[in-house]
């Protein structure tokens, strides 16, 4: 990314799978080598120019163009902060490098999130930075006419599993009548193929592989009702020291956001350096995918309150995830920095 000097590049790296427990493991040991970590003083310093420095954890897919964006035309650095994106196959394992300290912030999805709460009630979800019911797709197997066929379905724990379960009762057919299987997303569309899974529901590129392998798309979460959002994240005792590299964050993040709506191709570009997404599939998320940084609305609460129940109804959690406490409604307002790089799209 650049510096407000000139160019800087900035690795972004990338941890999946059991790596993400080994990484952790060595953060243990790591916490006086002036890294990051949360023993570290996460934030504290140590950026260019004297600017504080974090590590923000971000998915591998096209719905996160706006953070690689903001690091490939540094808007990082324009905004006084600098930051190192760490790459996980899937947002869920975000989270959990964040629960760890691994990370300060992370990016992910309102439904998986929620589903985390109880896990770290002290995670906090500072905004939304998208929004979709397009991006998210059912997909029924060869041979799958219609949902009264689905005997086992594909699902990642979190919005995937949400999705399927939604779609199902649109359909009129009982979620408990189908068999869940729990499995990796890039595993999913050959699993569809072979016929050992009926149908899955999930964001791009998987529902394009799958189409690839002889499945069918055949529609989106919109059209039955359902939309995801996706959060900015952090945890309560990183932000009560380092409310302002927050807002910095933010305030970079609705640059972006903005700038992939209005630049798709730009976006397209950092995306595919970044996280070697092919070009069309960040520009066709662009147009499934409202990007803008915003607040929260009595809208989105009523919805989370919605998501919260499923998961108890589940027997999953224990308790019914405390989404108030963790929703900071009117934290962009409170920031004025932040506020003001995201008052064009508030509210949408």
């Amino acid at each position: 990314m650049k510096t407000a000097s000139g160019p800087k590049s900035r690795p972004v790296h990338r941890i999946t799978g059991t790596a993400f427990l080994a990484a952790s493991l060595l953060s243990l040991t790591a916490c006086g080598a002036g890294t990051t970590d949360a023993g570290a003083g996460p934030g504290s310093g140590g950026g260019g120019e004297g600017r504080p420095q974090i590590r923000i954890a971000v998915g591998v897919d096209a719905s996160y163009a706006p953070f690689y964006l903001a690091d490939a035309e540094g808007l990082w650095a324009e905004h006084g902060v600098d930051v190192d994106l760490v790459q996980f196959a899937k947002g869920g394992e975000g989270v959990d490098a964040l629960n760890a300290g691994q990370v300060q912030m992370a990016g992910n999805s309102d439904a998986t999130t929620i589903g985390l709460l109880g896990q770290n009630p002290d995670l906090r979800s500072l905004l939304v930075y998208e929004n979709s019911g397009r991006y998210l797709k059912v997909v029924l197997g060869p041979g799958v006419k219609s949902a009264q066929q689905i005997k086992k379905m594909a699902v990642v724990p979190g919005l995937s599993e949400l999705a399927a379960t939604r779609f199902l009762e649109s359909k009129g057919v009982k979620p408990g009548s189908v068999e869940f299987v729990t499995s990796d997303p890039a595993e999913i569309p050959a699993l569809t193929k072979k016929g050992d899974m009926d149908a899955y529901v999930l964001w791009e590129p998987w529902p394009a592989k799958g189409k690839e392998l002889g499945a069918r798309i055949l529609e989106t979460t919109g059209d039955y009702g359902l939309s995801y959002q996706h959060w900015l994240l952090s945890t309560s005792p990183w932000l009560k020291d380092n409310k302002g590299t927050a807002a910095k964050v933010a305030a970079a993040l609705a640059e972006a956001a903005e700038k992939v709506e209005s630049d798709p191709d730009a976006a397209a570009k950092a995306t595919k350096d970044a996280a070697k997404i092919p070009t069309a599939q960040t520009l066709n998320a662009v147009k499934e995918i409202d990007f803008g940084v915003r607040d929260f609305t009595a809208k989105d609460l009523k919805a989370y309150d919605d998501t919260a129940r499923f998961y108890l109804g589940t027997g999953k959690v224990k308790a019914r995830p405390d989404v108030a406490r963790a929703v900071q409604r009117g934290w962009l307002t409170a920031n004025p920095e932040s506020a003001e790089n995201a008052k064009k799209t508030e509210g949408s």
